[in-house]
């Protein structure tokens, strides 16, 4: 029975992968996006509604005047900014998909999310927090080890960087403390330890009591091949990462030491943990350590792994908004996907928006997910700086990269640039 009427908050990559997904189910009569782009525009039973993804009581009445269902929040803004508790007060008869304003502090805030770490014994890397430059630079002064420098609020998934030694620390320190190259998101840091090995990212539903993971995806976060160049948002993803990178034992580490004593620590501290959970890890020669909390789909983790799972998405969102994952299975396909991301031409420095866009249909087992792009009439064009993403599912991974490069091929726009060597450590 058709009966769930979906209200998505976002317009990226992410929300298109969710809207594609949430479609299929039996269960949805209609989804509507806000603000939503060229792809979400073209999607059976969906429509983009023009509203501002944190202005909350106008999605409250147009979630009224629609008679919504389930509230489903595609990016960290408006959860951090309390999305979940403003529906929760002023729209009760909608279920919600994700975390409370409390809860969400866990993305929203760096420091606060170390320090929740800490507390609950999750392994991570050796850190120490600062809110004024001086003691900071004192603090790089003194430490022998090599660290990585994190703006402390939202910096839309660029607040981190990677020095090579303690020169480039010091002017890392500099650009995030005082000249606020992440704005606000930088009056607070995170200075750590930077730790070598394999990055892998897993994304867990929950109620506030029970865990259902998805497979580990890895990202690929520089510009350019080779993982050179600046950080950007995320330039393809592919998933399951492979034994030789995550193996078994690890991932049930993982489950033991980091997901089991978050999602229990968040419910004992009275912020239950609803929605989907975020956690990028480094696997390093000592085991597992968590690098970070994300309390929302990844982007671009989420359009590998939707295509991978087999369960009605609708279902499982409810059945965390209703207290009741433990009675649903999460079924994963026997499969691989991956995703390549094209991005504008200057990305992640500055870039143009508006080039008209071309696209031919894609191969079979390939969907091309919409990011940063419009339909204006009956022309698409770009309106970001990631535009679109190639992914592809095939029994192996070596061949799900493949058909993701051939899809590719479907994308025409002036200046696309993207990556080569999406997926090439995990056939190494």
């Amino acid at each position: 029975m058709a009966d769930l009427r979906i209200l998505l908050i976002g317009n990226g990559g992410r929300e298109h992968a969710l809207a594609w997904k949430l479609s299929q189910s039996p269960r949805v009569s209609h989804i509507f996006v806000s603000p939503g782009n060229g792809g979400t525009a073209s999607l059976p039973c969906t429509t983009n509604i023009p509203l501002g993804q944190t202005d909350f009581p106008t999605l409250v009445s147009f979630a009224k005047d629609q008679n919504i269902s389930l509230l489903v929040p595609g990016p960290e803004a408006p959860l951090v900014d309390g999305i979940v508790d403003y529906f929760r007060e002023h729209a009760p008869d909608v279920r919600v998909f994700g975390p409370s304003k409390q809860a969400a502090v866990l993305e929203g805030s760096k420091t606060f999310s170390k320090d929740f770490m800490a507390r609950h014994k999750v392994p991570t890397a050796a850190y120490a927090n600062f809110n004024a430059y001086e003691p900071a630079r004192e603090y790089l002064d003194r430490v022998e080890h090599r660290v990585v420098l994190k703006a402390s609020g939202l910096a839309a998934g660029k607040g981190v960087l990677i020095p090579a030694n303690k020169e480039e620390a010091h002017a890392a320190l500099r650009e995030i403390m005082l000249d606020k190259a992440f704005g606000s998101a930088g009056d607070e840091l995170v200075i750590e330890e930077f730790l070598e090995g394999h990055e892998i990212s897993i994304l867990s539903f929950s109620d506030g009591t029970t865990i259902r993971s998805l497979p580990p995806a890895q990202d690929h976060k520089r510009i350019f091949d080779g993982d050179q160049g600046p950080n950007t948002g995320g330039m393809g993803t592919y998933a399951p990462a492979p034994a030789h990178i995550v193996d078994a034992e690890t991932l049930a580490e993982i489950d033991r030491a980091v997901l089991r004593p978050t999602i229990d620590g968040a419910r004992e501290e009275g912020f239950p943990f609803v929605g989907v959970l975020f956690t990028g890890y480094m696997i390093t020669a000592d085991g597992p350590r968590l690098l970070e909390y994300n309390v929302r789909f990844g982007d671009p983790e989420t359009q590998s792994l939707l295509p991978l799972l087999e369960s009605d998405l609708a279902e499982v969102m409810l059945a965390c908004a209703e207290g009741r994952l433990a009675d649903v299975e999460l079924k994963i396909r026997d499969a691989a996907a991956a995703t390549v991301v094209v991005a504008a031409g200057g990305y992640p420095d500055s870039y143009k928006k508006g080039i008209e866009m071309t696209l031919k249909d894609a191969p079979v087992d390939v969907t091309l997910f919409h990011a940063g792009t419009t339909l204006i009439g009956e022309t698409l064009r770009t309106a970001g700086g990631r535009v679109i993403a190639s992914t592809a599912t095939a029994p192996t991974l070596a061949e799900a990269i493949q058909k993701a490069y051939t899809g590719v091929g479907s994308i025409a726009f002036e200046g696309m640039q993207f990556r080569k060597d999406i997926g090439a450590r995990a056939l190494r």
